[in-house]
């Protein structure tokens, strides 16, 4: 069964810290080697598609501090990283409520967008400051104000309005730390997905674990609704 697009719910980077007696921000700094990994072996092996829950619309609730280190880790990413991704002909997408970020990692979001517009290889998209029934309402409101009637909307022209618009569904979501629940992430594109969760905390989630995830995969039968070995 071919896989096209797995996402991925990174937790488990403040417990990681926390079990080696260092501040929370060196959990989120080793969390971002892990994306590099996983980012490579999603090329290496042929993947269309591969996104990051990288920042939650709930995660502005955490302390002051927390956030302000994580946009800095941010920023450090983007400017070390944008070049390197494009020369892989890595398309980036931003996906959320980007207007909420500080203006800095806007532009940097900006450019990695405009750099990469004409690559034709891997879809990389990092959900920041993003939840899902934010961007269903989101849809819904846009759709109302661009007059559609009501007959015309369907499951494709509502697909168009989301921030996912031209990626196809995740096909696998995979959340690490031992969680089970999807956190307000890719709602209406998760209809169909198959889920791996594992007690391995983000930190510690690489190469290794993310081939046997999509090999789980691999052997499973989606159904999408019908009977055994058919899927319409």
């Amino acid at each position: 069964m071919k896989i096209r697009h797995a996402a991925l719910i990174m937790d488990g980077n403040g417990r990681w810290a926390k079990l080696k007696g260092l501040p929370r921000i060196e959990g989120h700094r080793n969390g971002v080697k892990r994306v590099n990994e996983i980012v490579d072996t999603a090329v290496e092996i042929g993947l269309e598609a591969v996104t990051f829950y990288t920042f939650s619309m709930e995660n502005w609730g955490r302390p002051a501090n927390e956030v302000k280190a994580l946009m800095r880790l941010l920023d450090k990413y983007l400017r070390s990283e944008m070049n390197r991704l494009h020369k892989m002909n890595i398309v980036f997408r931003a996906i959320g409520n980007i207007e909420k970020l500080p203006d800095n990692i806007q532009k940097l979001l900006r450019d990695f967008e405009a750099l990469t517009r004409n690559n034709t290889g891997l879809v990389l998209s990092s959900a920041l400051s993003y939840g899902g029934r934010t961007e269903i309402m989101n849809a819904v409101k846009k759709i109302i104000k661009n007059g559609v009637r009501a007959e015309d909307v369907d499951e494709e022209l509502f697909g168009s309005y989301l921030y996912t618009a031209g990626i196809p569904d995740p096909d696998l979501i995979i959340r690490t730390s031992g969680e089970m629940r999807l956190s307000n992430f890719l709602l209406w594109q998760a209809a169909y997905s198959e889920f791996y969760f594992t007690e391995t905390l983000w930190p510690d989630f690489g190469r290794e674990e993310f081939i046997s995830a999509l090999n789980e995969y691999q052997r499973r039968e989606r159904r999408f609704g019908a009977l055994p070995g058919k899927t319409g």
